[in-house]
C-alpha cells in the first residue's frame, strides 16, 4: 500500500510539470516501464532514485521531500507478517499488506466463514482440510499467522468489515459440532462491534449476481489508491483494479448487501443456527 500510495504521488508530480515517463526514467538511468511501475507500486523503490525524481518534478521544499523520503524506508521496512513467510505463498503476501492498510473491507463467501472471522479451532480444521499431511508445525504457523490477522479488526486503525457470507459457507461443517457450535457464537460476537457487519445469505433468497464466487472489495483511507477487488485461487490470486471492473464489483456488492438479511435479522439466524447445532 505505501509503495501505492508514493507512486501515486510521484505520478501526480511527474504530470503537474508535464514530464514524459521516457524523460523521467532517463533522469535516473531507468525505463518508461520501469516509471511506469513505480508510480503503480509495483517495485520496491531506491531513496537516491525518489530524491533525483523529486529534484527532476521541483520539489525543492525540504519538509515535502522528507514526508516523500520517509514513505520510502517504510515501504521498503518488512511487515510484521514476513515472519510466516514459510507459512504462506508470496501472493498471499501482497494481500496481507493491503488489507493492513484497507479503510473498509467488503466481503462474499461461498465456502468457509471469512478468515478474519474464524475461531482457531475453525481455521485448524479447514488448513487440516486442504494440507492433510502437512506437518503440526507448518499447520500450526498457519493458523498463528490467521490469528494474528484477526487482530485488525479491533486495532486503533481498524476497518469497516463487511461479510456476507452464503447460507452454504455457515452450514458447511469443519470439524466437529463443538467446533461449528462456537463458530456461530463467535460470529454472534464478532457482529456487536461497531466496525462489523456479519450478513446471512439465506438459500431461500433464490440466485444472486456473484456467479463467479468469493471476493474481496477493498477501499483505502487515501484519495490517491483506487479500490481494488482480491479474487482469490487455489495456486494464486488476482489483484483488480481497472476502474470499471471494479464497478462491477462494487454493484455486485451492493446488490448482495440488499438480497442478504439485515445485520439484526442476521444475528436471529446465527442464534437459531448456534441453537440447531
Amino acid at each position: 500500500m505505501r509503495r501505492m500510495l508514493l507512486g501515486a504521488q510521484l505520478r501526480r508530480l511527474r504530470e503537474s510539470k508535464g514530464i514524459t515517463r521516457e524523460d523521467a526514467g532517463y533522469s535516473i538511468r531507468a525505463s518508461e516501464s520501469k516509471i511506469s511501475r513505480m508510480e503503480l507500486g509495483r517495485v520496491s523503490f531506491k531513496e537516491r532514485d525518489v530524491a533525483d525524481l523529486l529534484t527532476l518534478y521541483g520539489v525543492t521544499d525540504e519538509a515535502e521531500r522528507q514526508t516523500l523520503l520517509d514513505l520510502v524506508r517504510e515501504a521498503n521496512a518488512a511487515g510484521w507478517w514476513h515472519g510466516y513467510t514459510e507459512a504462506m505463498p508470496t501472493w498471499f503476501q501482497t494481500y496481507v499488506g493491503l488489507e493492513e492498510s484497507a479503510a473498509r473491507i467488503r466481503t462474499f463467501e461461498v465456502q468457509f466463514v471469512h478468515g478474519l472471522l474464524q475461531t482457531e479451532e475453525y481455521i485448524r480444521a479447514v488448513i487440516r482440510v486442504g494440507h492433510p499431511e502437512a506437518p503440526d508445525a507448518w499447520v500450526e504457523k498457519r493458523v498463528g499467522l490467521r490469528l494474528e490477522r484477526q487482530k485488525l479488526l479491533v486495532s486503533e486503525q481498524a476497518p469497516r468489515f463487511v461479510s456476507v457470507m452464503d447460507e452454504g459457507a455457515l452450514r458447511r461443517w469443519f470439524g466437529g459440532h463443538e467446533v461449528m457450535r462456537g463458530q456461530a457464537q463467535h460470529l454472534v460476537e464478532a457482529a456487536e462491534a461497531a466496525n462489523v457487519d456479519v450478513r446471512v445469505l439465506p438459500f431461500g433468497t433464490g440466485g444472486h449476481p456473484a456467479g463467479g464466487g468469493a471476493f474481496t472489495l477493498m477501499s483505502f483511507p487515501d484519495s490517491d489508491l483506487p479500490d481494488l477487488v482480491y479474487l482469490e485461487q487455489l495456486t494464486g490470486a488476482l489483484y483488480v483494479d481497472k476502474p470499471d471492473d471494479v464497478r462491477e464489483y462494487t454493484k455486485v456488492m451492493d446488490a448482495l448487501e440488499r438480497a442478504a438479511l439485515t445485520s439484526e435479522e442476521s444475528l436471529d439466524w446465527l442464534r437459531a443456527y448456534q441453537r440447531e447445532l
